[in-house]
């Protein structure tokens, strides 16, 4: 035992000593990171969360002030327990469901290409107004999988946006060109699903 044989005093102290420690080293780091700029953010991966976990990078952004947009390019216009909580927040969020509905239900590639281009124009809409901070497109990477929208114009796009503005992209299998082009990138690994034993979509955590 590291402490064996210490006083309580002397544990304490130790304590105090390696918390300071920490905290000046966390102190330097800091100290480097001078920039600050609006962000690419990637969710990607198999896992449960993407979309879960840009709405709350949203919400959070609402609590700071900021205005925002939402643009969905694969989900229908069903109406989830996010949407309708973020709607309650009037006019701090835009909201766009522009999709026909997840690809396996429409079954259609013009009619998924052409929604896919509405959003898309959507979205190119909001980041042109100069009062929207943050943006959420959700799904994207589902078109760009698909070839329902084309890459390049849709990287270029995002790395023209304004210096100011943060935009995230969720789905599954985001392309190499948008995670090279991306500040931040995460990839949700599934470890454990619910599905698997069975348990169907439930309100309140699927939607």
């Amino acid at each position: 035992m590291k402490n064996e044989g210490l006083s309580e005093a002397e544990i304490d102290a130790r304590h105090a000593e390696k918390a300071a420690k920490r905290r000046a080293a966390r102190a330097k780091i800091m100290a480097t990171k001078t920039i600050e700029k609006g962000l690419l953010i990637v969710h990607t991966g198999k896992g449960k969360g993407k979309s879960t976990a840009a709405f709350g990078l949203l919400l959070r952004a609402v609590g700071r002030g900021f205005r925002c947009g939402v643009v969905q390019f694969g989900k229908g216009a069903w109406q989830s327990g996010e949407r309708a909580a973020i709607e309650r927040l009037g006019a701090e969020v835009e909201w766009h469901t522009l999709g026909e509905g997840f690809t396996w239900e429409t079954q259609d590639r013009n009619r998924d290409v052409e929604a896919a281009r509405r959003a898309w124009a959507k979205a190119r809409e909001l980041m042109a107004n100069p009062a929207i901070r943050l943006i959420v497109l959700d799904e994207l990477n589902i078109a760009l999988r698909y070839d329902h929208l084309d890459i390049k114009e849709v990287v270029e796009a995002l790395k023209a946006r304004r210096q100011d503005q943060h935009i995230v992209v969720t789905g599954r299998n985001a392309k190499p060109e948008l995670i090279e082009a991306a500040d931040l990138v995460t990839e949700m690994t599934p470890v454990k699903h619910h599905f698997a034993a069975g348990v169907k979509a439930q309100e309140g955590i699927e939607f």
